[in-house]
């Protein structure tokens, strides 16, 4: 895709990647989430800088939607330096994404009027360098421009992070057609934890692979992130079980 000079939301993001205060160095290999059970699934024990991750909540509904934002979030949150937002939908919830250790002075929001430019100011971010991660909030994500973005991430070392959000449940298939992202993610909202006395207790998450390159697909029943972004691994809600268990889908 050609870059469009004129583009205002282009220029925009040159305008403040620019004024980042110094220079972040780039990052080491792979991000780990710091569960061995989970790091383990995958190539070199985290999830590799300079490349595409894609997430996607377990159903249309808002509530796995807004999970697999947090959960992004808190990957974003244990990089170091300035994170990069892209949206369409002016609905994000800064607060929330505080809570789980991504802070408001580390953000800058890119907010595009049309998803194609979601995409531009994706890959310009990726491409640029320095940034500790790129987020992007896309509905389609096409195998050609997958391709592209991840070669922009691998040439700068960065690591980028695609929320898939749809407006209508007929969207949500596209999540089933193939992309060049490094691995796959679906988050889904499981019963919370239970208390010994009356209360909410701590958010429960369903954490799919379900595609990883050179690795296995796999599902963790999770700890929602705390406020530092880390997640924990909870025991198997359908078995008792501290294993994980394989999944039935396949990249």
């Amino acid at each position: 895709m050609a870059h469009n000079g004129a583009n205002p939301i282009i220029t925009d993001l040159r305008d403040r990647i620019q004024h980042l205060e110094g220079a972040v160095a780039r990052p080491k290999m792979v991000l780990p989430f710091g569960v061995s059970e989970i790091d383990e699934r995958l190539p070199g024990g985290g999830l590799a800088y300079g490349a595409i991750h894609e997430f996607a909540g377990g159903g249309a509904g808002s509530v796995d939607g807004a999970a697999a934002a947090l959960f992004v979030a808190g990957v974003a949150a244990r990089t170091k330096g300035k994170v990069v937002w892209c949206l369409a939908r002016p609905d994000l919830f800064a607060p929330a994404l505080a809570q789980v250790g991504l802070h408001p002075d580390r953000v800058i929001y890119v907010e595009a009027i049309r998803e194609e430019y979601v995409l531009e100011a994706f890959e310009e971010a990726l491409r640029f360098g320095g940034i500790a991660a790129v987020v992007a909030e896309l509905v389609r994500l096409p195998m050609v421009a997958s391709r592209r973005l991840q070669l922009a991430a691998e040439g700068s070392g960065t690591i980028g992070l695609v929320i898939r959000r749809w407006r209508r449940q007929t969207e949500a298939g596209d999540f089933g057609h193939p992309t060049a992202a490094t691995t796959r993610w679906r988050i889904s909202v499981l019963p919370s934890e239970q208390l010994p006395v009356p209360g909410i207790g701590r958010a429960r998450w369903l954490a799919e692979l379900i595609r990883v390159k050179a690795g296995e697909s796999a599902d963790f029943a999770i700890g929602a992130c705390d406020a530092q972004g880390r997640i924990s691994l909870f025991p198997d809600a359908g078995n008792g079980s501290d294993q994980t268990r394989r999944s039935v889908h396949s990249g």
